[in-house]
């Protein structure tokens, strides 16, 4: 820095030493006017570079006004009055404008700091916003905040679970306990160019963090302890609704599921309590009679087993315990199975199957059947009585796929994206049509888990619900 000093020191005198001589070869140059060029030098200096610099220039410009165009000529001496005040205007003039010029550039680079400092608090803001699920919320936050700053280091000390963070390169060596007392009694500290920082949110502190350096000004600093604290807030705060939002939804599940299996249980159930009602009313009931109500009893006990061994299986399927079984099967027979379970619902609408050759594969026959009795369930509820219901059966060397088309009122645009997601019902047909919003959840987690997958394509006047399930082993027949 003195270095630099004494070359441009050195450059203002040369510059005064040039309009010196130029002045002296121009006709008509006088003090006077060498005064003002040697002021305007003055003035530049000042303004350019700084005081120590106009003042080499003021001190030469004095000296050789003095010895070249006051009288005496070529004669140094400050005898006379016009000498002591070119030499204070000079001075005056080098001391005030490099003064005003140095506190401009002061002000102009504080600006300019505090408008970095201010983009970076933005771009740390807005990065906080961009924060993905896949790691935690602090783990991001210290690593954004090294970052944004060009930080050497950072650790971040979570209140309430007692964890630490760490970003940057530096380690930050015993800090975890020094940072343990600044969130404890909310005071600052200050070691080895670190400096950790109280994290609070109204009173008391909710975290702390250590920053390297510490060079950043007092202001940022504090920003950016708000700026955490709040962003530590705005994660708990969603993290619980995340746990309320789930917890909801498994009790909606739950009582969604129990609703159902009731529905499923009281049908069956109904028919064997008949059945058996009457037989311990009439004992003296004919054989033919008995064994009519005994068969009507079984074929409601099987179906009871049935739906029973259908809820168990989804069970395992969501808890991911259940591997589907692989059994060569003709899905016109598959079909016919889930339009038998169906009974009652489906005499309103007429079926049509229509099969690409000898349709067969290889798959779980009871859960491929529960799937294909959801998707005609949904068929049968969502189009009015009297209309067709599709079933396009195909298969070739690589699977199967299972098409029921109806021609209800289709699914708007905005909703099928959604049809299969566990209880959701459209509100066009909540109020309208009883369910339970888990049959389609139920045919895509059945695909799925055959390494398969559920789609569908809607119009007005047409939905078409596509289920591709690969071969699960074996040949097909």
């Amino acid at each position: 820095m003195l270095l630099r000093r004494g070359w441009l020191s050195l450059a203002m005198m040369a510059a005064v030493a040039a309009a010196t001589a130029a002045g002296r070869h121009v006709a008509g140059v006088n003090a006077a006017t060498m005064g003002f060029i040697y002021l305007l030098l003055v003035l530049w200096a000042a303004t350019v570079w700084g005081f120590v610099e106009a003042v080499a220039a003021a001190v030469t410009a004095t000296l050789a006004l003095n010895y070249y165009f006051l009288p005496p000529l070529q004669r140094l001496t400050i005898a006379e009055p016009e000498n002591w005040v070119a030499l204070f205007s000079f001075l005056a003039t080098a001391l005030v404008v490099s003064r005003l010029s140095s506190t401009a550039q002061r002000r102009t680079a504080e600006a300019r700091a505090h408008q970095r400092e201010m983009a970076r608090l933005y771009g740390f803001s807005r990065s906080l916003l961009l924060t993905g699920a896949d790691e935690p919320f602090a783990r991001q936050l210290t690593r954004k905040l090294a970052q944004s700053f060009d930080l050497e280091g950072v650790l971040l000390f979570d209140r309430s679970s007692g964890a630490y963070q760490r970003a940057g390169s530096a380690e930050l060596g015993g800090w975890e306990e020094k940072l343990r007392q600044v969130a404890n009694d909310g005071r600052p500290q200050r070691d080895a160019g670190t400096v950790g920082l109280p994290v609070r949110l109204g009173a008391s502190p909710i975290a702390a963090v250590a920053l390297r350096p510490d060079a950043l000004p007092e202001p940022l600093l504090q920003a950016l302890a708000n700026l955490t604290a709040i962003a530590l807030e705005h994660a708990r705060a969603q993290e619980l609704e995340a746990h309320v939002a789930a917890a909801q939804r498994g009790e909606r599940l739950r009582t969604a599921l129990l609703d159902a299996l009731e529905h499923e249980f009281k049908t069956p159930l109904t028919s064997v309590l008949a059945a058996t009602s009457a037989l311990l009313a009439e004992e003296l009931m004919p054989a033919g009679s008995r064994r009519e109500l005994l068969q009507v009893a079984d074929e409601e006990a099987r179906h009871l087993r049935e739906i029973m061994d259908d809820a168990l299986a989804m069970a395992r399927l969501d808890a991911g315990t259940l591997e589907p079984l692989a059994e060569t099967l003709r899905l016109r027979e598959l079909v016919g199975e889930a339009l038998t379970a169906l009974g009652r619902s489906a005499e309103d609408h007429r079926v049509e199957i229509r099969e690409a050759g000898q349709a067969a594969a290889c798959l779980d026959r009871r859960l491929v059947r529960l799937a294909v009795k959801q998707l005609l369930d949904n068929a049968f509820k969502y189009s009015p009585p009297g209309t067709p219901v599709v079933v396009d059966l195909a298969g070739d060397a690589a699977g199967a796929s299972i098409t029921v088309t109806d021609h209800g009122a289709g699914i708007a645009p905005a909703e099928q994206e959604r049809i299969f997601d566990r209880l959701y019902r459209s509100p066009r047909v909540e109020e309208q049509i009883p369910g339970s919003g888990l049959g389609l959840g139920i045919a895509l987690t059945i695909a799925r888990a055959h390494g398969g997958d559920l789609t569908v394509q809607s119009r007005p006047g047409e939905t078409r619900f596509r289920m591709w399930l690969p071969h699960r082993s074996g040949e097909t027949a």
